[in-house]
């Protein structure tokens, strides 16, 4: 059995499951799905169609599934999907998809939101995603699995974040950020490998220098994508990781304005 505080408000067709805890002053919708253990501290709302799974820790005046600041939107029934074991802190905002896409704003599992981070519509977060304080990602802003963003950080819409890297502080992210890299600036650029993430997983050290050579010769000394695979391939740089950081910057590039998605717009219109 669920326990629920006297003093929230459920609706009787939302469904919380047991072992889920919901205090004092939380708004629960009625299109809302509640996963066992999670917990709701005070003053929690949860608006439109939401699904949360379990083991949630979600903090006082965070406000999920509210409608997309998006202009065009005009009351489509569109979602939020949240997976197990994250936390998100005070003020957190995740609002619902829109047309434009799938009509899901997703966020994976065994991730941390700190304090007034805000995840927009169409938005698709992965696992073991870290955000913190006052982050902006977006609409339709894609982050990858293990991807770190510190604090103050404005994300552009449409932009890529890859797996394992590191966003600083305070940054302009306007362009895709390539996964493996630490990036920061105004607007953002990497600056070298996230050596601290690879050492931390455990990477190869096979990997860690490609992905140096690689950071040097696509960043450093500016080669061709194709000259750098080549110089790569020669000097037996080539692993897994490295050519998955080659694939990803071609499609970047591909892409309008550093953005690889956005060329998925017009096909999607």
């Amino acid at each position: 059995m669920a326990d629920i505080h006297p003093l929230a408000v459920v609706d009787p067709q939302a469904e919380v499951a047991a072992g889920a805890r919901i205090g004092p002053f939380c708004v629960i919708g009625p299109h809302v799905k509640i996963g066992a253990g999670t917990v709701l501290e005070n003053n929690v709302t949860l608006t439109g169609r939401v699904t949360i799974g379990e083991r949630n820790h979600i903090h006082a005046t965070t406000v999920i599934g509210g409608a997309p600041q998006d202009l065009s939107y005009c009351d489509a029934d569109t979602q939020v999907i949240i997976g197990d074991d994250n936390v998100f802190r005070e003020g957190v905002t995740i609002n619902r998809g829109t047309e434009k896409e799938d009509g899901i704003t997703l966020v994976g599992s065994h991730g941390y939101y700190m304090a007034q981070a805000h995840i927009a519509h169409d938005c698709r977060v992965g696992d073991r995603v870290v955000m913190a304080n006052g982050t902006m990602l977006g609409g339709h802003v894609h982050v990858h699995d293990d991807a770190t963003i510190s604090g103050n950080v404005a994300i552009h819409h449409f932009t890529t974040v890859g797996s394992y890297s590191f966003v600083g502080g305070l940054s302009r992210v306007t362009m895709d950020v390539p996964p493996y890299m630490l990036c920061e600036g105004h607007p953002a650029r990497p600056r070298c490998i996230n050596i601290v993430a690879l050492k931390r997983n455990g990477f190869p050290q096979a990997a860690i220098k490609g992905l140096q050579e690689a950071y040097r010769l696509i960043y450093r000394t500016k080669a061709r994508l194709d000259d750098a695979r080549e110089i790569l391939r020669a000097n037996g740089h080539m692993a897994p990781q490295v050519n998955h950081l080659l694939s990803y910057i071609e499609i970047q590039q591909e892409g309008r304005n550093g953005r690889g998605r956005e060329r998925l717009r017009k096909v999607a219109a």
